[in-house]
């Protein structure tokens, strides 16, 4: 995994340095270990999915999210989005119902968020990897200083974006952000724990107004069914 060819070609200019220093051979080590013991999510080959489906050079919005599902087939490298046919986490249904609410788009039959991540909508997990069965289970062995580089990276382009930070977790990256350059969208996580406080929020409009204002395209945030 300390290979920089395993990073995503437009990413390796701004984070193959990562994989070189001390604390990502740890870490990959560490991850090594963990799938010999057993399941890991996502698979080897999904690790950096959201870089694979949003260039650096494309981002207009990061969304960060905590670290993967640790259901089977759920993971799959983008946060807060599972594989077609795999039941939508409730996390994501409260999404959709802002969506719904906000924006009159339906509720998918899915929660398959590729079609975002390939209009530049960087799905970003603080930590990319999870033991099977147990969240945050790979919390604190490295990975959200390989994220802090992925987060400073896109803050340090001359292109702003917006960075979507729900929950109180996510705002502790604000730091890593130039609120001068960028637009910060917060607010409370879309879990059903904190859902009251994120309903009605209309995170959707500030996201698509923000990227107006920065001259890219808006994201059409409808997700197709797939029946």
């Amino acid at each position: 995994m300390t290979d920089t060819a395993m990073l995503p070609e437009s990413w390796r200019g701004v984070l193959g340095e990562e994989l070189q220093k001390p604390y990502f051979k740890e870490l990959a080590d560490f991850v090594e270990e963990e799938r010999a013991k057993g399941p890991v999510y996502p698979p080897r080959e999904e690790v950096f999915a959201a870089l694979d489906a949003t260039p650096y050079d494309q981002v207009k919005v990061l969304i960060l999210g905590q670290d993967p599902y640790h259901g089977e087939g759920q993971g799959h490298g983008l946060c807060f989005s599972v594989r077609p046919g795999v039941r939508t986490p409730p996390s994501l249904r409260n999404i959709y119902k802002e969506m719904q609410e906000e924006l009159g788009h339906p509720v998918p039959d899915n929660g398959y968020l590729m079609p975002w991540a390939k209009q530049g909508v960087l799905l970003l997990n603080a930590v990319l990897t999870v033991r099977a069965g147990e969240a945050n289970s790979h919390k604190g062995k490295g990975w959200e200083k390989f994220t802090d580089a992925v987060i400073r990276a896109v803050a340090e382009r001359p292109d702003p974006a917006v960075f979507v930070l729900w929950g109180n977790y996510a705002q502790k990256k604000l730091p890593l952000i130039d609120e001068t350059r960028h637009v910060v969208v917060k607010g409370a996580h879309p879990s059903p724990l904190s859902a009251r406080k994120f309903f009605g929020s209309r995170p959707f409009t500030q996201i698509n107004e923000a990227v107006a204002a920065q001259g890219h395209a808006p994201i059409d945030w409808r997700i197709p069914d797939l029946g």
